[in-house]
């Protein structure tokens, strides 16, 4: 089993926001379990910056990316969201994966759902389920 721990500040302000990434939690509940870890403060590296200035990937090959990542480090990942000023720039130097899921700016409670349902997405591509489609 894959285990991720998502590292973003606030809180969980807006109910249909959580409930949309439980959502997700429940889909992704047989190959992985999400740990969100409401803080500040940094996991232990190495871990996965997602920055808007960080490597942009289509899904397909975000999804071997991804699946890789995971194998390479003991089926682990420590992910962090930036909060309203982003990450800092030492930090982003120490990561071991800049990736951006667009050049837009989103919220970072926004980016929990988006990015959960990028990870989905991801194990499915893997799988060559039907939920992906271009």
């Amino acid at each position: 089993m894959f285990k991720v721990k998502m590292y973003s500040e606030g809180k969980w302000k807006e109910p249909w926001l959580r409930e949309a990434v439980a959502e997700y939690e429940k889909r992704l509940s047989r190959k992985c379990l999400l740990e969100w870890v409401l803080t500040d403060e940094l996991p232990k590296a190495p871990w996965i910056a997602l920055d808007p200035g960080g490597e942009q990937l289509d899904s397909e090959t975000f999804s071997k990316k991804w699946i890789q990542y995971l194998t390479q480090h003991g089926s682990r990942a420590n992910v962090l969201i930036g909060g309203p000023d982003g990450i800092p720039k030492p930090v982003l130097a120490q990561s071991a994966w800049k990736l951006s899921l667009s050049p837009l700016t989103f919220t970072h409670q926004m980016v929990r759902l988006i990015w959960v349902e990028q990870i989905y997405r991801a194990f499915e591509i893997d799988a060559g389920s039907l939920y992906h489609r271009k």
